[in-house]
């Protein structure tokens, strides 16, 4: 099997890192190289910038308006915004609700919300977990009775990433309580200005507002803003599940990663024998998970994308790696990561080290990446995937 890259690719490669260095606006870049909080408005600006170039929704084909690429030209655009770096269009838009639309939405569904989701002109969230359904989400209790032309809905959902800056949710709802777990869910979208709604933010270790709590009471949906039928969300979570998962390596966050914990260590003379030792343990790992990766890309050209379970090996491998590099760029800041500053706080001109403004954003990516082993699937489900889909062990 040829793992290398094709002439075609590698040039398609130059053109998306040309892309990016012309296009990405400064002051956004600087926050990402410190991995600080991007504002909303820092996020739409940049992926209308994408959509302009038709690169807004790099997993989708031409006939809903996306570019039409194959796996290793998606893999190639994430790996050069990863590595950049730069944001990635909003996941909940292009990668969850913009495929679930284009494969089970009604045409009118279609043509009204692709080209916003697209262009972020509604910005969408994803209410799914609840606090007695994380991991088991089919045993979601969110309940919505029909009445009319109208749903009327009563819950609460869980670790909504971003529901505060957002304009629709798309959830599942439990419409039949009689049926087993699986077979009573149904699949609606909803206003978040909806009467009865109400968001709680719930404050992350890393001291930032990226999740919330949503309270549903009597929320009324029009049966309109259901997605295929009714009592048959499941099969469309199950294929949202499988499009969140794609591409969750993140190798080129990783390697970004690894290159901010040894310029730190550079500055702070963290970089002895011990630290070297450690950076190439880490290099050498992700040399081994890229061509896993590409073994996987190699077998999603053969059998036309259909999902492989050893997919799963990706996203456990990816976020040891990642909670790894983030571990080494603690390691190398010391005690000068202690300050650990919030969401928006400006960069600390006092800051240790002269010229140096790092510090206090070094902790609060070790402490959130390690929720990174729970979302997208956790690393538990993940193994049980592998055993039960790969080694063939029974359920």
């Amino acid at each position: 099997m040829d793992l290398r890259f094709t002439d075609e690719e590698n040039a398609f490669r130059a053109e998306v890192r040309a892309f990016i260095r012309a296009k990405l606006p400064a002051d956004i870049h600087a926050k990402m190289l410190e991995h600080r909080s991007l504002t909303k408005d820092d996020v739409v600006t940049w992926q209308r910038i994408l959509n302009a170039r038709g690169w807004a929704t790099p997993s989708w084909p031409k006939a809903w308006g996306g570019p039409g690429w194959d796996a290793v030209q998606r893999y190639i655009f994430l790996d050069e915004l990863h590595q950049a770096p730069a944001p990635e269009p909003v996941s909940f838009n292009v990668s969850m609700i913009g495929p679930v639309i284009g494969t089970f939405g009604s045409e009118e569904q279609k043509q009204r919300l692709l080209p916003r989701i697209a262009n972020l002109d509604d910005w969408w969230c994803q209410g799914f977990s609840e606090p007695g359904a994380g991991s088991d989400l089919a045993a979601l209790s969110t309940s919505a009775v029909r009445e009319g032309d109208e749903y009327v809905v009563n819950g609460t959902k869980m670790w909504q990433g971003m529901g505060h800056r957002a304009d629709w949710m798309f959830t599942l709802v439990r419409t039949d309580p009689t049926a087993k777990k699986q077979a009573g869910i149904t699949f609606l979208l909803i206003d978040m200005k909806s009467p009865g709604l109400s968001v709680q933010p719930i404050m992350t270790i890393d001291g930032r507002h990226e999740v919330n709590s949503v309270f549903l009471d009597k929320v009324r949906v029009p049966v309109a803003n259901r997605v295929g039928d009714e009592n048959k969300g499941w099969d469309i979570a199950k294929f949202l599940l499988g499009n969140e998962r794609t591409g969750i390596a993140r190798i080129g966050m990783s390697k970004q990663l690894l290159r901010r914990a040894k310029k730190i260590a550079a500055e702070t003379g963290a970089d002895d024998a011990d630290f070297k030792l450690r950076c190439a343990e880490i290099e050498v790992e992700l040399k081994a998970l890229e061509i896993t990766q590409m073994r996987v890309l190699a077998g999603m050209k053969e059998h036309s994308e259909k999902p492989d379970p050893r997919s799963s090996i990706l996203k456990v491998r990816g976020v040891d790696l990642r909670q790894s590099a983030s571990e080494l760029m603690l390691r190398a800041a010391g005690p000068y990561a202690l300050p650990a500053e919030g969401e928006y706080d400006e960069p600390n001109p006092d800051a240790p080290l002269a010229g140096s403004t790092w510090g206090s954003t070094i902790a609060p990516v070790y402490y959130i990446l390690r929720a990174a082993s729970i979302y997208g699937g956790a690393t538990e489900v993940q193994k049980n995937i592998l055993a039960q889909s790969v080694l063939g062990l029974p359920k």
